[in-house]
């Protein structure tokens, strides 16, 4: 894609492609053993325990004598693609027995001008106005 040797400068063939040039230069670094391992074992837990969130997981690894701690256990979870499963609370749904009463001012409002206290208004117009109401 990138020819280094090409006589086209490595940015304008970045820019032709559309990409980035830093990401021309990044090289990711390669997941380690101790990590593979890690992740190997938190999906097993995570099988056994859905519902096992990081800090629920961190604990059982600690009890089997790894030393990692909470946020790198959530790191490689969403390293992973995998999350605790729990409940949600429903919010949408309204309560069974929940009275709907109809919105009686409906179509009863009338705008017969400008308000001079909008947001809308400056600060010197209201200035204006309040010493219009409010005489020295």
């Amino acid at each position: 894609m990138i020819d280094r040797d090409h006589e086209l400068s490595v940015s304008r063939q970045a820019k032709a492609l559309g990409i980035s040039r830093g990401s021309i230069y990044y090289l990711p670094c390669p997941t380690s053993e101790a990590d593979l391992a890690l992740m190997r074992r938190i999906d097993e837990l995570h099988l056994e325990y859905p519902f096992a969130g990081s800090r629920m997981l961190k604990g059982l690894l600690k009890a089997e004598g790894h030393k990692v701690g909470r946020l790198h256990v959530s790191t490689l979870m969403k390293k992973m693609g995998i999350e605790a499963l729990y409940r949600c609370p429903n919010t949408s749904k309204p309560a069974p027995r929940h009275k709907v009463s109809p919105y009686m001012a409906r179509g009863t409002w009338r705008w017969s001008g400008l308000i001079r206290s909008g947001p809308w208004i400056s600060l010197t117009s209201r200035c204006r106005a309040a010493s219009s109401i409010w005489p020295p």
